[in-house]
This record gives structure tokens, C-alpha cells and sequence, in this order.
């Protein structure tokens, strides 16, 4: 497994060694011993989910706030997209910072998104599959999020806005500047 910084503090790009023969392919999509020598990171994920979407759904820009944050490992298992992760963390010398990358089922990609950074997709292909690994249980309580087109942040999802298709909850989430408002007037 390669693991590769990314602009973002503790959120790593991880490309996994592959294995062919005349079979297809092997490959380790998770090994918690090495994940935590190339990263230095003790994670223990304990909930996975998938998700399937079509060509232009965008998810996001999510993350669980408190003792409910989520660090996530993400993949794709069938398909394409951009994903994109924000540093929420107001303590991170990477805070407001986003990254981008393509995860597909060609390139077997994974990304960690570290607790307190946002996280969101777009959908590229006709369908995908989608994975997540979580190292905290869903609390509905603790959702949060951005949304996806804020104009400080200005992130380039590879489609047109009409091309979209984002759910009602994702349509009326905070700005950047108002989330952090308001987090701050939280803590």
C-alpha cells in the first residue's frame, strides 16, 4: 500500500498494491497494522456503509459534529467520482483547505478523511457504488455539513449545476462562513 499526503492535515490518499493473475485481481483494501505505520494514526473502524447513486447525484458536504465525529476511509467499488474533503478544524493548520481527487473502480483509490473535515462526492460515471468506513457510529443528532456550492470555497464538481442532483437536506446547508459562525458560537 502507498500512502500520500494530501494539503490536508492526517488526510491521506491511499493507492493499494494490486495483485494480477489470470483470475483478476487481489488486493488488501484494509490492513489496521499497516495503515497505522504509514500514517501514524490508531484507527478503529466500526460501521461500514455503501451507498449507490447515479450519474450527478452529489453527497455532501457532510461530517458529525462532537464526540460523534467520524473519520472516514472511503472508496469506490463500481463506477466514478470526485471527491472532495474541507478541513473543518478551527485548531488545523490546514483549516478552511480542500482537496480533490478521482476515486474510481479503475484506479482503487482510497481516501481517509480525518474527524473534523468535511466530506462530499459527485457521481461521474452512469452509476457507482460507493464505500465507507467509519471509526464512529451514525448519530443523526451530530450532522452537519456544508453546502456544496459555497462561493468561498469554490469547489469545481466536473459538471454543470444543471447536471446535479442534490437532495432537499444538502440544498439549504450552511455556508462556510456560517457554519464556522455558528460553530464557534457553539464551543
Amino acid at each position: 500500500m502507498e500512502v500520500l499526503e494530501t494539503n490536508i492535515n492526517a488526510c491521506f490518499e491511499i493507492n493499494p498494491k494490486l495483485i494480477y493473475d489470470s483470475r483478476g485481481y487481489f488486493y488488501e483494501s484494509f490492513n489496521a497494522a499497516r495503515f497505522r505505520e504509514k500514517t501514524g494514526l490508531n484507527i478503529q473502524f466500526v460501521q461500514d456503509n455503501q451507498s449507490f447513486s447515479e450519474r450527478g447525484v452529489l453527497r455532501g458536504l457532510h461530517l458529525q459534529k462532537g464526540i460523534h465525529a467520524q473519520a472516514k476511509l472511503v472508496s469506490v467499488l463500481k463506477g466514478k467520482v470526485l471527491d472532495v474533503a474541507i478541513d473543518l478544524r478551527k485548531d488545523s493548520e490546514t483549516f478552511g483547505q480542500v482537496y480533490r481527487t478521482l476515486l474510481s473502480e479503475e484506479n482503487k483509490k482510497q481516501l481517509f478523511i480525518p474527524r473534523g473535515c468535511a466530506h462530499g462526492f459527485v457521481v461521474l460515471s452512469e452509476t457507482c457504488l460507493f464505500f465507507y468506513k467509519c471509526d464512529n457510529y451514525y448519530h443523526k443528532a451530530s450532522e452537519a455539513g456544508i453546502i456544496y456550492d459555497d462561493r468561498d470555497l469554490g469547489i469545481d464538481w466536473q459538471l454543470a449545476k444543471d447536471e446535479l442532483i442534490i437532495s432537499d437536506k444538502d440544498l439549504v446547508l450552511p455556508s462556510f462562513k456560517d457554519y464556522i459562525s455558528e460553530y464557534s458560537e457553539v464551543n
